[in-house]
């Protein structure tokens, strides 16, 4: 391992293959990287990514939806898909649940439709077919035709802006649709509005109920060009030159005559809290119709950000699958402030942030592992937006949050795991928040009694008659504990930092030495029938093998458990040499196979790593690099799981750097095998740290 500074790689730090040195003449220097990047990875198999246009952790994410339902829909694309329902503004990237979707627009020729139709086009509706062929994507902008109607797409975006060019063909009746019904997966429209002002735009809401229970979202619609009729659908019954209408099924339309290649641009403003706010958005970040000049900004913008990491040597495929997974770990969280600070919070009331932007998506089971860690190193200022998000969060809700979508508590997955986050920052020397206030916001989601907390405290493990997934539970609390002694022990709480410490250590009362796993107790007996490879309710996304090696905050502890160095080896090789049979729940989320090693999903990602602390750092480089070769390509089908928010992604960057954060929370790193030649970390003190 290597121990860095509380700065982290702003001085200078030597261990094996990791050398830091000051700023060389070129350090103002950009490199083309967009162009090794491939947002179509992800897109087939369940990446459950997509392929649209966007800005690093934007507002908008404006893409083509090809399917509404299934667990492939949870992007809206999938690219075994051959037709288009249109193009909606929010987008979830890798995530396993399904939302946003919202506000989808769809330009038509010829008859006027307000329905998708179905795949097999036996009932019409306004989807189109198009072909791969004619698709292309690269950061910040994505283009495709319309085969059915023979228009040409381009999509870029700002911030907080959509940005659509539609090249039409000759028509005297070239449609767009405005779907507010359209969303992806649960979520559905409680309520909405929509009103046509004057002859080139229309504003609106929409209110819906999905995982996230309460997302309400305003845009404004402008046209380069005035139309030359519009009107509303209510329940799909079209109201030709109405203006104005609400209720739960509203689509608007517009029409114009096209000249032959004729082109309309269409920019939409979003925010969540009222449509003047989505107009400012609008106006402060694109108040022309120069397409082809935010296209470039976006990817200048994209450029400058995947520029704070120099890869040298390796392939071109290696190269381009590096900064794919650089480009979708910058995808999320979302800015969710508007230009002037406000936004909606999670009380439903608007609110105002100064100093900082205020963030959404927060898929902390995953991203504490890697992402957020990474985003210590690479982007220094916002790792201390996101902390002061999650810090206000509390304030607004009374807990940190869980999994938190547009404002919304989705109770989604285990843990508290704002904790490790919020920690790994003040570790890093990111302290430029309210530590003794973070203190009291990290202790009150341990001191609640939901989720097997209580019995967790009472018993010192959850009990599985007690609570379901009690062994991840289980194991996942005591690490968040381990966090809170941390933080508490760094800022002088010594009675609070040996109180969490000894809960930190509570993964130990579920280790059955008999058989050498993380077993969950009922009745204060070991769970019977017991099969390791088993997928069951005590264990999250997982099995025995997977949950067995989750005690981050105390390899050395573990080690110990399983009975010394030699015996823990013995176990890791294992579990890589296991059959890849799984047996119990059918759990779609757990792939990516390696024996019983499970790449493909987050409680596996430490694993490869351990060997390090088992003086047997060959058999980690040998694991992390065959993970690196054979689970992640620059192809569509270039992910093995769920890119959950970019954590797979960001294992990645890590892994294929030679380093990973085994413990966030602690200033240390675990070496693995370095993929190219030469990285270098282009930090944003002006210096730079090179791994060779």
């Amino acid at each position: 391992m290597i121990g860095i500074p509380p700065r982290f790689f702003s001085r200078i730090a030597c261990a094996g293959v990791l050398l830091a040195l000051c700023v060389p003449s070129e350090s103002l220097a950009r490199r083309n990287l967009t162009k090794f990047v491939n947002p179509f990875v992800g897109t087939a198999k369940n990446g459950h990514t997509y392929p649209g246009a966007t800005v690093p952790f934007g507002m908008v994410q404006l893409s083509p939806d090809t399917r509404t339902e299934g667990w492939d829909a949870c992007s809206g694309y999938h690219y075994s898909d051959s037709s288009i329902l249109g193009f909606s503004h929010t987008h979830l990237s890798g995530t396993g649940v399904a939302d946003y979707g919202d506000i989808l627009v769809m330009p038509t020729v010829g008859q006027l439709a307000v329905t998708q139709g179905d795949p097999g086009g036996v009932v019409r509706g306004y989807r189109s077919r198009f072909r791969h062929s004619e698709e292309s994507a690269s950061p910040g902008f994505y283009k495709v035709r319309l085969d059915d109607y023979n228009i040409q797409i381009e999509l870029t975006a700002t911030t907080r802006v959509g940005v659509h060019k539609y090249i039409f063909p000759k028509s005297d009746s070239a449609n767009v649709v405005i779907d507010l019904t359209h969303g992806l997966g649960l979520d559905k429209v409680v309520e909405s509005k929509l009103q046509v002002v004057g002859d080139n735009e229309i504003v609106g809401f929409r209110r819906s109920q999905g995982w996230a229970k309460d997302q309400v979202i305003y845009f404004v619609v402008q046209f380069s060009k005035p139309f030359k009729s519009f009107g509303i659908a209510v329940d799909d019954v079209i109201r030709q030159q109405r203006r104005i209408a609400s209720g739960k099924n509203l689509k608007g339309f517009v029409r114009f005559k096209t000249q032959t290649n004729e082109t309309i641009v269409l920019k939409v403003g979003l925010s969540s809290v009222s449509i003047g706010g989505a107009r400012r958005n609008l106006r402060t970040e694109m108040p022309g119709w120069d397409f082809d000049s935010v296209k470039a900004a976006a990817g200048k913008l994209w450029n400058s950000e995947l520029n704070r990491i120099w890869v040298d040597g390796g392939t071109e495929g290696q190269r381009r699958t590096f900064y794919t997974a650089l480009y979708h770990s910058m995808l999320t969280p979302n800015t969710f402030s508007d230009v002037d600070g406000q936004y909606r919070g999670m009380d439903g009331k608007v609110r105002s942030v100064k100093g900082f932007e205020m963030y959404t998506v927060f898929s902390l089971w995953d991203t504490f592992r890697a992402e957020h860690p990474l985003f210590t190193i690479i982007d220094r200022k916002r790792a201390l937006d996101f902390v002061r998000s999650l810090l206000a969060k509390y304030e607004e809700s009374g807990i940190l949050p869980v999994w938190e979508l547009a404002g919304n508590e989705t109770w989604c997955m285990i843990g508290y795991h704002a904790v490790p986050v919020i920690l790994d920052a003040y570790a890093k020397g990111i302290r430029s928040f309210d530590a003794e206030r973070a203190l009291v916001a990290m202790r009150h989601s341990a001191q609640l009694d939901h989720f097997g907390l209580k019995s967790y405290r009472e018993n010192g493990y959850i009990p599985s008659e007690a609570e379901s997934e009690s062994v991840s539970k289980t194991l996942e609390y005591a690490y968040d504990d381990w966090c809170i002694a941390q933080l508490a022990s760094a800022i002088g709480k010594k009675q609070m930092a040996a109180d969490f410490d000894e809960r930190g250590q509570y993964y130990r009362n579920l280790f059955d030495p008999s058989s050498g796993f993380m077993r969950a107790k009922e009745n204060a007996r070991w769970f019977e029938p017991f099969d390791p490879r088993s997928v069951t309710f005590n264990y999250t996304e997982a099995n025995a093998w997977q949950y067995s090696f989750f005690a981050p905050q105390d390899v050395a502890g573990l080690i110990e458990l399983y009975g010394g160095r030699e015996s823990f080896v013995r176990k890791l090789d294992q579990l890589f040499s296991e059959k890849e049979e799984l047996s119990g729940r059918n759990q779609l989320d757990i792939s990516g196979m390696i024996g019983q090693y499970a790449q493909g999903n987050e409680p596996s990602h430490h694993v490869s790593y351990l060997f390090n602390y088992a003086s047997a750092p060959w058999r980690t480089q040998e694991i992390v690099r065959r993970i690196v070769d054979s689970l992640y390509t620059a192809e569509p089908d270039g992910l093995c799981g769920n890119d959950d928010c970019g954590e797979m992604s960001a294992w990645y960057v890590f892994s294929a750097m030679g380093f990973y954060p085994v413990t966030p929370g602690l200033p240390y790193y675990s070496i693995g095998s370095p993929l190219f030649d030469r990285v270098t970390l282009r930090l944003e003190d002006g210096k730079q740290f090179i791994i060779r």
